[in-house]
């Protein structure tokens, strides 16, 4: 007999487990906060977004030193900070001439650590 994958994250038999169900939709978070983390996560699908935050992981950097890590131009990372700053994953400060970088709270930072920490177990 052939398997078809298609089929094995179906139940054999259609049963509903009403409590179960009604428990979850109880806690569901709003399609709107569920919309803006689905947003959040494309921010995260991007490499040279995830390389800067990286950076940011480690230390705070202008975009001078951001640029000359990752091989790029000032333009270029200028315009993935904007869609950072825009998401509240980074934050910047004046430092006289000079805008220093830095990731936006704790919170940032836990996620990349946790993610990185599950990428590591495989």
């Amino acid at each position: 007999m052939i398997k078809d994958d298609r089929h094995e994250a179906c139940c054999d038999e259609t049963c509903v487990h009403d409590a179960v169900v009604e428990a979850v939709l109880r806690d569901m978070p709003d399609i709107e906060d569920l919309d803006d983390l689905a947003d959040l996560f494309k921010v995260f699908g991007d490499t040279t977004r995830i390389r800067i935050l990286y950076a940011l992981f480690k230390t705070e950097l202008c975009v001078c030193d951001i640029a000359q890590i990752l091989g790029m131009t000032q333009s270029a990372i200028s315009h993935q900070l904007k869609s950072l700053k825009q998401a509240r994953l980074v934050k910047n400060r004046r430092e006289g001439k000079q805008i220093i970088y830095s990731l936006e709270d704790d919170h940032v930072s836990l996620i990349l650590d946790q993610v990185l920490s599950h990428m590591k177990e495989k």
